[in-house]
């Protein structure tokens, strides 16, 4: 965005610091009118005939927008929490089912969901139950922590779960 000595043009639309427009000012003219005011003649749109500049405080909206960025981003960072994926196995031992559970709690805490899944390999499509039970068995674990977004559910090779995080009440 160019401002005050960096706009190249001969005749602007000048816009008024509240909004009402000037007309159609040399650029000479538009400048000593920002100068009086005691504000800065940005460039709004360089591709008008003749190009629009308006009188405003350029640092003020500097700050404004980037503060409304940081507020978008903050917003699209809450709705966009990430999903977690967890792959466990049919035959899993203890200390590793625990490990999961620990680094899924710390996610959880954070506000992320939960995806624990299972892929059946070989024989172990003829016992799905036994994935389930481990699915069912995760969940528990992390029940003071987590609700059940979407039940185990079986897809091919994989039964995959969702967990979301309790609301605060």
């Amino acid at each position: 965005m160019f401002i005050n000595e960096q706009i190249h043009a001969k005749e602007v639309m000048v816009i008024g610091p509240n909004g009402e427009q000037l007309g159609v000012k040399s650029l000479k003219d538009a400048l000593t009118l920002s100068h009086y005011s005691g504000f800065d003649l940005v460039l709004i749109n360089p591709k008008g005939n003749p190009p629009v500049c308006k009188i405003m405080d350029y640092n003020k909206f500097k700050y404004e927008n980037k503060k409304k960025t940081k507020e978008n981003l903050k917003k699209q960072r809450e709705a966009n929490l990430e999903l977690k994926e967890y792959r466990l196995s049919v035959a899993i031992d203890v200390h590793d089912f625990n490990t999961r559970v620990k680094q899924a709690s710390k996610y959880l805490e954070k506000g992320h969901r939960i995806k624990a899944s299972i892929r059946f390999r070989g024989r172990e499509m003829a016992h799905t139950e036994l994935g389930k039970d481990v699915l069912i068995r995760f969940s528990n674990a992390l029940k003071e922590l987590a609700d059940i977004e979407q039940r185990p559910v079986l897809d091919g090779r994989n039964m995959a779960m969702i967990l979301m995080p309790k609301k605060d009440k």
